[in-house]
């Protein structure tokens, strides 16, 4: 780090990659917390975690006792063991006491991705419950036919508010907040669904994944899904970027017109005139015009592409990288795969063994510059190179399974929790520590030896 230092101070390093540096080997070094403490009212397995969007500041969690709280992570209510170590208890607490409140489990609880004056709940009692923070009481609600696994927004949403709800029932429903109704309906599953997700570069795209192991993703302007992933078909790591590929194509383009015009002319085919002096070619062109206006089948529609899966079981975590061009999803096989967004292909990242819940949702999280995936396995979460598939960290503090991990951003911090009903927070090691150290060594270094 120092060298960074060093080289951010002379001008060698720009701003930015800086930042990003600093942020990577903060978040490589993380373990767990001895100065933070987070106290959970929880009296059963927490379900889910989110930090809001807008200051990164209050952490929302949900449980099976049919509870929901929401914490601030940045400013402590107490401190213990002489003031070194931060208890952070909750802000609220809203029970199944409530009189509006679940009956069930709450299997998930998001922010409203704009503004921390609303949160949105859902729970096993098969409704979807939209809160007023300063009230702690119900503003909407919807109603489904069976119970709700995960809900999600869309981070960059501008010209809508809908929360898409998957459930037990084989349908995706979105709820409009700003109408309390239901607006889409969008069917393809052919069994339950445990895990939605919004692109993270078009507020128009939701992604989708099925007990039956199908992964669909849906332009919610258009009838039907326009893509069913394919575990077969594959393409091996990652895109080359925009200026390897710019550079690709420049050379090729240089390369083929080297060949000189007599080249071309020589490798361009002879076309045969019909009896009206037309080309085939041209009337080829003229039955792809005049069948334009047709009604073409989305991809996700054909028979052939439609029954494709992305996992052999059902797909139980999906995780969008913050460029949107990378999906992670999990899957009750205890496979983790890796997707290319825009070709819709298997990168074939072989992540190394590692057991997943198969019977619940699972939260994975991804670290701000995704290099790292965090990944509840079982009792312990793990931390996997996206790339690479190694397994980089394994971090083992809860005594039983972990259900859902979140990666804060602004913190460099990983929130953790489980069937334990704890709240475990992952930090990177201080770096006063090791100015203290050095400090320490260059005293012992300078200090004099007096005489008696």
């Amino acid at each position: 780090m120092w060298k960074e230092i060093g080289d951010r101070e002379f001008g060698k390093l720009r701003t930015n990659l800086f930042r990003n540096r600093i942020k990577s080997a903060r978040i490589s070094s993380i373990q767990l917390s001895n100065y933070k403490d987070i106290i959970s009212p929880h009296r059963g397995s927490v379900n889910s975690l989110q930090v809001d969007l807008t200051e990164g500041r209050y952490l929302l969690s949900s449980a099976s006792d049919a509870s929901v709280a929401v914490y601030d992570v940045q400013r402590a209510t107490d401190y213990d063991g002489s003031g070194l170590i931060a208890k952070h208890k909750h802000i609220f607490l809203v029970e199944k006491q409530h009189e509006q409140g679940h009956k069930y489990a709450i299997s998930t609880a998001i922010w409203y991705p704009i503004d921390t004056g609303l949160f949105i709940t859902g729970s096993y009692d098969h409704y979807v419950n939209v809160w007023d923070t300063n009230t702690t009481q119900v503003v909407i609600n919807f109603k489904l036919p069976g119970k709700v696994y995960k809900t999600a927004m869309s981070p960059v949403a501008t010209s809508h508010m809908l929360i898409a709800a998957g459930s037990e029932d084989v349908q995706v429903r979105l709820c409009d907040i700003s109408s309390g109704a239901f607006t889409h309906t969008l069917s393809g599953h052919r069994d339950g669904v445990m895990s939605v997700e919004w692109s993270a570069s078009s507020e128009w795209v939701l992604v989708t994944g099925g007990c039956d192991g199908a992964i669909r993703f849906w332009d919610i302007r258009r009838a039907g899904c326009f893509r069913v992933l394919d575990q077969s078909h594959s393409q091996l790591g990652r895109r080359p970027t925009l200026l390897t590929r710019s550079t690709a194509n420049k050379s090729s383009m240089l390369k083929s017109s080297s060949g000189g015009p007599s080249s071309s002319a020589k490798g361009r085919p002879s076309q045969k005139k019909m009896e009206n002096g037309v080309s085939i070619k041209q009337s080829a062109i003229a039955r792809q015009v005049r069948g334009a206006g047709k009604q073409r089948l989305h991809p996700g529609m054909l028979s052939s592409q439609d029954r494709a899966t992305a996992h052999y079981g059902a797909v139980n975590g999906l995780k969008v990288t913050n460029d949107g061009m990378y999906l992670l999803s999990a899957g009750s096989d205890s496979r983790l795969r890796l997707w290319d967004i825009e070709s819709g292909c298997n990168t074939l990242v072989n992540y190394e063994t590692s057991r997943l819940q198969a019977t619940k949702a699972i939260q994975l999280t991804i670290s701000h510059d995704s290099t790292l995936a965090f990944v509840p396995c079982m009792s312990t979460t793990k931390a996997f190179d996206l790339w690479s598939g190694k397994t980089m960290m394994d971090l083992r503090g809860h005594y039983e399974n972990v259900n859902c991990c979140l990666y804060n951003s602004l913190d460099q911090e990983l929130y953790t929790s489980g069937n334990d009903r704890k709240i475990l927070v992952w930090s990177p090691r201080e770096v006063t520590t090791e100015l203290e150290e050095r400090d320490g060594q260059g005293f012992a270094i300078d200090q004099d030896n007096w005489s008696d």
